[in-house]
């Protein structure tokens, strides 16, 4: 049985101070629990800090992006080598966010996604359609574009290292969210995918997150959908109460 995984992506949101009082509280709520996988991703600059206050916490902290370069002259990026030298567990890679507002492309994920593995660091690869997408019946094809060639030239080892975030564009902070039959109907359809491209075992052990306006309200909902293992959450994770009843599935 997959365990779900509940992921906060904080995003650009919360200074120093809020991000050490979030993750404080998550660390009384989640205690020792093992029924539920929790990780947060804070902004770079307060990820070091994070990490440390969550020692010896199963709260898994992450970076929300990594470049595809392990060192050089890449001004303002920061590399999967300095994630791992800093206690990083892992990284979402191929955000709608990067995609399309920083015009990243599917062989740019690629590259992320193999030295991340390759310096010990976990992946969540988001994948998703546009509003525009779905209207043009595109999401089946979008999301098994992202989904393949972000995975493109894995070994079936590494593969078991990936987590799936399904993030339709439009339901992004938008207060929109897919309805639990939209989201089961990808998520389904994913795991076919990922069984042709690495056989059943794999596809029955890797989890897929929903990801999209995810609040306290919709998650029991979302989680109750067969295949649905998780959620990458993004504005209802800044809020201790709010991302800890996500947790524990609503409430």
């Amino acid at each position: 049985m997959r365990k779900p995984y509940m992921a906060g992506n904080w995003k650009m949101n919360l200074d120093r101070a809020g991000a050490l009082e979030l993750a404080g509280a998550l660390r009384e709520h989640v205690g020792q629990r093992e029924d539920v996988e929790v990780a947060v991703a804070p902004a770079f600059v307060y990820l070091r800090d994070v990490i440390e206050l969550l020692k010896g916490s199963p709260i898994r902290v992450g970076a929300q992006n990594a470049c595809a370069e392990a060192s050089g002259a890449f001004t303002g990026e920061v590399s999967p080598v300095m994630l791992r030298d800093i206690g990083c567990d892992f990284v979402i890679l191929g955000h709608s966010e990067r995609r399309h507002v920083y015009g990243e492309t599917d062989a740019d994920i690629n590259r992320k996604v193999h030295l991340a593995l390759e310096h010990d660091l976990d992946v969540v690869l988001c994948v998703g359609e546009t509003l525009e997408e779905r209207e043009a019946n595109k999401t089946e094809a979008v999301v098994k574009r992202h989904m393949t060639a972000g995975m493109t030239g894995l070994s079936e080892a590494q593969s078991r290292r990936v987590t799936i975030a399904y993030e339709p564009v439009w339901a992004i902070g938008t207060g929109l969210n897919a309805t639990p039959e939209q989201a089961g109907d990808v998520h389904t359809y994913l795991r076919g995918v990922l069984e042709g491209l690495y056989g059943a075992a794999v596809a029955e052990t890797t989890r897929i997150q929903y990801g999209g306006s995810v609040k306290p309200a919709n998650v029991a909902e979302l989680m109750s959908v067969d295949g649905v293992d998780g959620a990458l959450v993004g504005g209802a994770s800044l809020k201790a109460d709010s991302f800890a009843s996500i947790v524990d599935f609503g409430g």
